[in-house]
């Protein structure tokens, strides 16, 4: 059994695209067609159906492509099995982390991650928007947030503290909110992944259950680095992590408001495929990510240590 080939044909599958395979591989499109082809006639069934428009796996492409994931991932191990000792771990990591978090946690440490492992190579993707890993080949994700990807593996890392903040021109422009009914008479910087998809309103925690009192929004975004520029411009209050704006906050650009009324901790968590064994270069940037990440979640709600389990549907 070929290894590039099945290798080729999982990506192809997970894609459900020849082209995009492809690009993701390096390849001609037509050396990943025929590897397939020639993988099909080996086993001498159809592993995948192609249209004009999509492409989808067959029965027995579906059945394959389980036993061919624990292959690889069994291959892979074996291959890297003393590569640690002898030379180092080695290949390229695809990694999706939250423009935030990248910019000023990952990557100021990245190059002491590079000391450690010369002969790896990092992709990084650095986006506010939720990718999908397997479809679009990320060995990991770092989600802030509820999670909703019932078929990755979640590794819990702690929670991130909330605060409630506006502009200082915003205030003496409203006032000062102090209790949810003054809230009447403000409005909200609105957060949505879909613009326009969720109603706006204020989070708040009581008697240890979240709650949303709704809220009047100006605005609406689905960005950090707009989030919070839309509320320096003063368009309204926000609702956002202590560490992303703790500088502003220290420079009197944001100024603290309704404190006992704060949004629940934010949870973070690395999320990977669900394969049986982890390549040790994928188990490597995870450890480290999560050493990273600690100091920045001293302040949220850390839950307790355990072992990785699928994320929860919400």
């Amino acid at each position: 059994m070929d290894l590039n080939e099945l290798r080729i044909f999982a990506r192809v599958a997970e894609l459900a695209s020849f082209t995009q395979a492809a690009d993701q591989l390096g390849m001609a499109k037509g050396r990943v067609s025929a590897a397939v082809a020639q993988l099909e006639a080996r086993l001498g069934t159809r592993l995948l159906q192609r249209t004009t428009r999509r492409v989808t796996l067959s029965p027995d492409g579906e059945q394959f492509l389980e036993r061919c994931k624990e292959l690889l991932a069994d291959a892979d191990q074996l291959q890297a099995m003393f590569q640690p000792a002898a030379s180092g771990l080695r290949g390229r990591l695809r990694i999706d982390l939250p423009n935030s978090l990248a910019r000023d946690v990952i990557i100021p440490r990245l190059p002491e991650f590079l000391a450690a492992h010369p002969l790896l190579e990092v992709g990084l993707s650095t986006t506010d928007r939720r990718v999908d890993p397997v479809r679009e080949g990320f060995d990991c994700v770092l989600r802030v947030g509820t999670l909703a990807d019932a078929d990755l593996v979640a590794r819990p890392l702690g929670a991130l503290a909330m605060r409630n903040a506006a502009s200082p021109g915003y205030l003496r422009a409203h006032g000062t909110p102090a209790t949810l009914a003054d809230l009447a008479r403000h409005r909200i910087v609105h957060y949505a992944a879909n613009l326009g998809t969720s109603a706006a309103g204020w989070e708040y925690v009581d008697g240890g259950v979240t709650r949303m009192h709704p809220m009047r929004s100006a605005v609406v975004v689905n960005g950090t680095d707009a989030y919070q520029a839309a509320c320096l411009a003063g368009l309204g209050l926000i609702q956002a992590p202590v560490r992303g704006t703790q500088r502003l906050v220290d420079a009197g650009l944001l100024v603290d408001v309704m404190p006992g009324l704060t949004a629940a901790p934010m949870p973070v968590s690395l999320l990977y495929p669900n394969r049986r064994n982890l390549a040790p270069r994928v188990q490597a940037m995870l450890n480290w990510i999560a050493e990273v990440m600690g100091p920045e979640l001293a302040g949220g709600a850390r839950p307790p240590a355990r072992r990785p389990r699928k994320a929860p549907a919400r």
